[in-house]
């Protein structure tokens, strides 16, 4: 795929992408404006509840904008089961609610501060002549006091939007369509024309709306009505413009989840090819993490996502023994039917499993060929792991089956850390045994003697509600046993070379596995 193939497919996407992302962000905004500017009013003569107020959201700020949208969804999933249970109905907790909750927090601080600074920068002497005159506070408020500090409160507006939307970028892993979408597939699959499209683009929707702010600022400071329109509506045709497409689009009737990883972008769009194929729609949320998928998927917010059994075994039923791997499927289906109404509709016939890899020519230097042979050299060497890796129950299982330990640990993008073991910048990653990368960078998989890891068949799984959809399962059944793991490493090497696209993979890989 060429340069311009791959601009041309952003492009397709920028609708999709813009429009969610000026909804979630306008409308985040708009609650923080709603919230802030009150209390800021309200706490001008209150220094308790302005000191109080400032202090809660500088706190706020120190939150990692990642992690406070990724705080928001397990509390917003409890209160929507706690809703369910009491009222018999319950409420989207993945994506958009959650974001506008922690965008809106985000985009208060700087609307207090400029609130609060602009009114106490109102001369006194104004405020004395006007009481003098029988002025009442609410007039003098609204008459005197918000017109003089309107200057500042708006330069506190334009930078709360940009904050908002520049951190809305990062709630494409709590299931939240944006342009986060671009940067996010782009890193995992080594797309660099997305990565910066991505940038670019919420770059530039930034910077028109902070120009159109200023210009409305500088009517209010200047007095020109033309200004403020001309502004106004600047702001009203961005909007429009971004919401129109997704507004007129029809809402496809299935959703499918997909992880943060190549393969799993290349797997959705296959069975969206399925679906399509079939007559059915449907859409993607991608870049979800391991457990916002499956409550996701417990929760009917998606209705078919591929996940491994061995995560599954090991986080979610929190089981530590080994079993074979018939035996880890069928408990692993029919506890996930008792437990959360979800429906294994089968293995899709390859195994992708965490391994620990080396650069072979270093496993040789070292005599390294099994996890039992690193061990004794541990001490000297770095690992590299994906963002979950470390805090999982396989990682835990390792240290205590082998007694390993590393003199660092470091944490990295999938698709990168393979390229940093290969040239020497970490010593051991955490990979997956499905990726084609092993291959095509020479990389040794260190042999499991004590089967510390449990098996980790991909298995194809329907949400409670779609656990019966014969429409659905008759799309899907062909995938079921089909694809065989060098079928899966060829399309995995395929879409992490940043030249090919995963819907482009996909349809490789379904002629690949295509009855002959």
């Amino acid at each position: 795929m060429t340069i311009d193939t791959r601009l041309a497919e952003a492009f397709a996407r920028l609708p999709d992408y813009l429009g969610s992302h000026v909804l979630v962000s306008l409308t985040a905004l708009a609650l923080g404006l709603g919230i802030s500017l009150p209390l800021a009013v309200l706490s001008v003569r209150r220094p308790l509840l302005r000191g109080g107020l400032l202090g809660m959201a500088s706190v706020v700020q120190t939150i990692p904008g990642l992690a406070l949208l990724a705080l928001f969804y397990p509390l917003l999933l409890a209160l929507a089961a706690l809703s369910e249970r009491l009222f018999g109905k319950g409420f989207s907790a993945l994506g958009f609610l959650p974001s506008v909750l922690a965008l809106a927090l985000y985009s208060m601080l700087p609307v207090l501060r400029n609130t609060v600074a602009g009114l106490d920068g109102v001369d006194q002497r104004l405020r004395e002549a006007a009481r003098i005159v029988g002025v009442t506070p609410w007039l003098l408020l609204r008459d005197i006091e918000l017109p003089l500090a309107l200057p500042v409160i708006m330069a506190g507006i334009r930078t709360s939007a940009v904050w908002v939307i520049g951190t809305a970028t990062l709630a494409t892993p709590i299931g939240q369509e944006s342009l986060g979408n671009y940067i996010f597939t782009g890193l995992q699959t080594q797309n660099w024309v997305f990565v910066v499209f991505g940038c670019v683009a919420a770059a530039v929707l930034a910077l028109a709306v902070d120009h159109l702010l200023a210009l409305i600022q500088s009517g209010v400071s200047l007095g020109s009505r033309l200004r403020i329109i001309l502004g106004a509506l600047g702001l009203i045709a961005i909007i429009f413009a971004a919401l129109i497409p997704g507004l007129t689009q029809a809402r496809a009737t299935y959703v499918i989840g997909a992880k943060t990883f190549t393969e799993q972008y290349v797997l959705a769009a296959l069975i969206g090819q399925r679906l399509n194929a079939s007559g059915l729609t449907a859409s993607q949320r991608q870049g979800l993490g391991s457990n916002v998928l499956f409550d996701a998927l417990a929760s009917n917010e998606i209705d078919v996502a591929v996940d491994y059994s061995g995560t599954l075994w090991s986080n979610r039923m929190h089981r530590s023994d080994v079993l074979p791997r018939a035996a880890v499927l069928s408990e692993l289906s029919r506890w996930l039917e008792t437990t959360h109404g979800i429906r294994v509709l089968g293995g899709l016939g390859f195994e992708n499993a965490y391994a620990l890899a080396m650069s072979r020519k270093k496993a040789e230097a070292l005599g390294v060929k099994s996890i039992a042979d690193l061990a004794r050299h541990a001490g000297d060497l770095t690992i590299a792991g994906d963002y979950e890796f470390f805090a999982r129950p396989e990682w835990a299982a390792l240290q205590k089956a082998y007694g390993l330990n590393f003199r660092a640990q470091r944490q990295m993008q999938p698709e990168l850390m393979y390229k940093a073991v290969a040239g020497g910048e970490v010593d051991v990653i955490s990979a997956y045994t499905s990726d084609g990368q092993i291959a095509t960078l020479d990389l040794a998989v260190l042999d499991d003697a004590k089967h510390a890891i449990p098996p980790y068949d991909a298995i194809l799984l329907l949400s409670p509600r779609r656990a019966h959809d014969e429409k659905l399962i008759a799309a899907l059944m062909p995938l079921i046993d089909a694809i065989p793991v060098e079928a899966m490493r060829a399309a995995n090497a395929r879409a992490a070379g940043g030249n090919t696209s995963a819907d482009e993979v996909a349809r490789w890989l379904a002629g690949q596995i295509a009855p002959k």
